[in-house]
């Protein structure tokens, strides 16, 4: 019997996942910063026809712990604008998704709607966004608009803080939906011989005023080809697990093994239910960090002399797999049959083992019958399944 179809997502940073990705031979270190780095992984995610690509971004200088600042110059450091790149590379491809990174702590939901929505008409509908807060107290200091305590790590996932920032998130997107609303689809006349480019009567303001934002609205950008770009968000505990039940049309999660991953569907799934969105598709995608060859050995081989240039062994928030692309899918349709509905898989090295997913694990994939075999629409929401939702302000 043919597996259910298997999504993909590749997860763009940097050099890639490990640190001392850099330093590989194949590595592009001084292009980091092109148009042209990032135009190359795009397409070359999109020859292996996965669903969408994440892009990182955050509002401090990465560091090897995620909790504080550190000052060592032997990692990556420095980065470009994620919504921005997408915006650049993305009409350098014709199916692929783009799902950039953007920080919703200390920005503004009305900046961030117009952008995203931009970013989904110069992809002719394949733009989503990967909501991520920010808790430490040394980004606060950029903006200057509000003091967060020291960063305690235990509570960083379930604590007060978590709570206030992640109840913060789901009020922001809230604000993002509505935006992109505010404009019905037919709003733009164009008609030359009456004078009239827009009707006035179809843009409405969404007089939002909750908690943490009060935005009058329309939007000034027209709403997005897909209707609803989608929203992505990356959960570890409860609170940002509500998150995604709540707000998310996708949510990534980080299982450590089938068990695991039936276990993190099902929270989902909880807090998907709870926010009353039992009828919505809400698809949950398990994170897995990738060293890939084509004999296992080696990849273990690779993957111990990245860890010996970086000085310590590589630790990741994900499942860490080190082993052959056919290894790999019997690992992802194992987790599939947990309930993950795909995944999202973190390069360790680029573009090398991007494209060991590409040429390697998609082949086995589509061999197995669990993968496609050409793009089979033309927006992100329709190669994940999903409609287009109605205007909530179409009937108003």
């Amino acid at each position: 019997m043919p597996h259910p179809p298997i999504h993909l997502v590749a997860a763009l940073d940097g050099a890639g996942w490990h640190p001392a990705a850099w330093r590989e031979p194949g590595a592009r270190p001084a292009e980091l910063l092109t148009a042209g780095y990032w135009t190359d992984l795009a397409q070359e995610a999109e020859r292996g026809l996965l669903d969408a690509v994440t892009i990182e971004d955050a509002l401090q200088l990465q560091s090897d712990d995620p909790f504080v600042a550190d000052d060592r110059t032997d990692r990556v450091r420095g980065r470009l604008d994620a919504v921005l790149v997408a915006s650049r590379v993305a009409p350098t491809t014709r199916h692929l998704g783009f799902l950039p990174t953007a920080v919703v702590t200390h920005t503004e939901p009305f900046h961030l709607s117009k952008a995203v929505a931009t970013l989904d008409f110069v992809s002719t509908g394949r733009a989503g966004v990967r909501v991520q807060v920010a808790a430490r107290a040394d980004t606060a200091v950029h903006f200057g608009r509000r003091d967060l305590p020291p960063l305690d790590p235990a509570a960083v996932a379930d604590g007060p803080l978590a709570h206030e920032l992640f109840d913060e998130a789901a009020e922001y997107v809230e604000v993002l939906r509505r935006l992109w609303d505010s404009w019905e689809d037919d709003a733009e006349i164009r008609d030359a011989a009456t004078g009239r480019f827009v009707d006035v009567d179809k843009l409405h303001y969404v007089d939002f005023a909750g908690r943490h934002f009060s935005v009058r609205g329309p939007s000034i950008t027209p709403r997005p080809p897909q209707g609803q770009p989608l929203v992505a968000a990356l959960g570890h505990a409860e609170v940002p697990w509500r998150l995604i039940g709540r707000s998310a049309d996708l949510g990534f999660v980080t299982p450590t093994d089938a068990a695991d991953a039936a276990r993190l569907v099902a929270a989902v799934r909880t807090e998907q239910a709870a926010a009353g969105r039992e009828a919505e598709t809400v698809h949950v995608f398990g994170d897995v960090l990738v060293v890939l060859d084509d004999d296992a050995t080696a990849a273990a081989d690779r993957l111990a002399r990245l860890d010996d240039v970086a000085g310590s062994p590589l630790r990741s928030d994900a499942h860490v797999f080190t082993g052959t692309p056919g290894q790999l899918a019997d690992l992802l349709l194992e987790w599939q049959g947990a309930g993950l509905t795909g995944f999202r898989l973190r390069p360790a090295v680029l573009p090398d083992d991007l494209e060991q997913i590409t040429r390697g694990l998609v082949p086995e994939l589509q061999r197995r019958g669990a993968f496609r075999a050409a793009y089979e629409a033309g927006t992100l929401r329709g190669l994940l399944g999903l409609g287009c939702p109605a205007n909530r302000y179409a009937n108003a």
